[in-house]
């Protein structure tokens, strides 16, 4: 049994239940993937695996270290490719397998990793969600981070402190969300709440760790 599989976001929408609730949905394409490498404990220090998101690439799309670590594994057009950690006991997948998404079932739950939209440079409150001062009575403090250290000790901005910055583009784990159906005939999984990144983003789907 494979610890996850990588797939894309495909967008939002809605699912009813058949009690008649409305229930909001991500759909990822999940797959196919196929196994690029099996780390082990007496070759590599630890147990893992390698998988790579099977997919239309053109060849001059992927540099030359990754075309001949795939092709040491019979593996072509895997552009996204991402490592899973194993534990003991679920050393059954080796090198050239198949990962599908009939692996998960309705109510499972998972994690998903992913890369956030980039927002760019960003304020205290957009970004830290700073409450301002007011708009109005002739304040003339609105949207400054205020105050930012002592002046006589330290004498300087300690580290982390929270300013104006570069905002999105991290990548940020969205933990159980419950698997709401399976498509095994054009690979999407239908999982319950938001996602992070744009459409059409590369995900990392995993088993639920918590």
């Amino acid at each position: 049994m494979s610890p996850g599989i990588l797939g894309k976001k495909i967008g939002m929408t809605q699912i009813f239940r058949p009690d008649g609730q409305v229930v909001p949905v991500t759909l990822l394409k999940a797959g196919p993937c196929m196994v690029v490498q099996r780390k082990t404990p007496a070759t590599d220090g630890y147990d893992a695996v390698q998988l790579g998101l099977l997919e239309f690439v053109k060849p001059a799309r992927i540099n030359k270290p990754a075309t001949g670590h795939l092709k040491k594994a019979g593996v072509e057009g895997a552009k996204f490719i991402r490592e899973f950690r194993l534990n003991g006991g679920s050393g059954d997948l080796k090198a050239g397998d198949k990962v599908l998404v009939d692996q998960f079932k309705p109510k499972d739950k998972v994690d998903v990793v992913g890369i956030s939209k980039g927002r760019g440079f960003a304020g205290v409150v957009k970004r830290h969600h700073f409450r301002g001062g007011e708009g109005s009575h002739g304040s003339m403090f609105h949207r400054a981070p205020g105050s930012i250290g002592a002046s006589s000790y330290p004498s300087r901005v300690v580290p982390g402190m929270r300013m104006g910055g570069h905002m999105g583009s991290e990548q940020v784990t969205v933990r159980n969300l419950e698997i709401i159906d399976v498509d095994t005939e054009d690979n999407v999984l239908a999982v319950k709440g938001a996602v992070p990144g744009p459409n059409g983003g590369y995900v990392l789907v995993r088993r639920a760790k918590r």
